[in-house]
């Protein structure tokens, strides 16, 4: 999933989103804890199989830890890639001081992503470097890996039990990232509803395991009649006290997006 662009197939995809976790389908009696914990993430990603692409509104609200805000308006288009992760767009139009500021994300099942970020103060596209993927992005709580489509092939899991979260009982297991070196993150525990397989919670530990941050996402609406993209996405870090929000609108699938409006050297003539 792709918290910004995908949500939350996450964080969102990324924050969208190809799913954070889990849904059993094998017999219980037969399954490891690891195994199962596989199972689920496999099942809450083919589940959002076949939206093909589609564009969306998003505000991202910044709170520091006195509660004062400052609001951005994002632009973001989402192409899904058979056979590999999701390639996607947002374009920052509000307030005046990052308006055409423009991420461009591909992920990928194997090996790290590619992402580049235009400044327009600059006039330069910068590519991130993978080792920089825990830093902030564009001063949010949300970090550059949590932007990324959450592909299954980059964590291992483990299935840990089930439980009742706001009414809805859920899967809860952990997920530990492949890429342990550039990770900000040693481990996420991950909450799923068992009805719907919609992300629902998610607690971040950093690499001292201590708890830094929480997600949570609400709102969903089901689009087609299959895919679930969610109304709100919260990310509180709880080491700092500040928090970002996610509020997306005007989900518009199928509009025959194609690989031509995903080029790292055109972000600088994108509007």
């Amino acid at each position: 999933m792709i918290l910004l662009s995908t949500p939350p197939r996450l964080l969102l995809n990324a924050i969208t989103c190809a799913s954070l976790l889990f849904t059993a389908v094998l017999p219980a009696h037969s399954q490891t804890a690891e195994e199962k914990g596989l199972a689920i993430a496999t099942e809450a990603d083919q589940r959002d199989d076949g939206f093909g692409d589609y564009t969306a509104d998003m505000s991202m609200t910044l709170r520091n830890k006195q509660g004062r805000e400052s609001t951005r308006l994002i632009r973001s288009k989402t192409l899904e890639v058979n056979g590999d992760g999701d390639k996607s767009l947002s374009i920052f139009d509000t307030p005046r001081d990052v308006k055409g500021t423009a991420f461009l994300s591909f992920s990928h099942r194997v090996g790290d992503d590619e992402q580049w970020l235009y400044l327009p103060a600059l006039k330069r596209v910068k590519r991130i470097n993978s080792r920089n993927k825990s830093g902030s992005f564009m001063g949010s709580e949300f970090a550059y890996e949590d932007i990324s489509s959450q592909e299954v092939e980059k964590y291992s899991y483990k299935h840990l039990r089930e439980e009742e979260l706001n009414g809805m009982l859920c899967y809860v297991g952990e997920s530990y990232p492949v890429d342990q070196k550039n990770s900000g993150y040693t481990r996420r525990i991950t909450w799923l509803d068992k009805a719907e397989y919609r992300l629902q919670k998610v607690e971040f530990y950093d690499r001292k395991q201590s708890h830094l941050k929480t997600l949570t996402v609400s709102g969903y609406q089901q689009y087609l009649g299959k895919y679930w993209r969610a109304d709100s996405m919260k990310m509180i870090n709880h080491q700092t006290g500040k928090s970002t929000t996610l509020q997306w609108t005007n989900y518009t699938f199928k509009t025959g997006l194609t690989d031509k409006d995903f080029n790292s050297t055109s972000l600088k003539r994108i509007r």
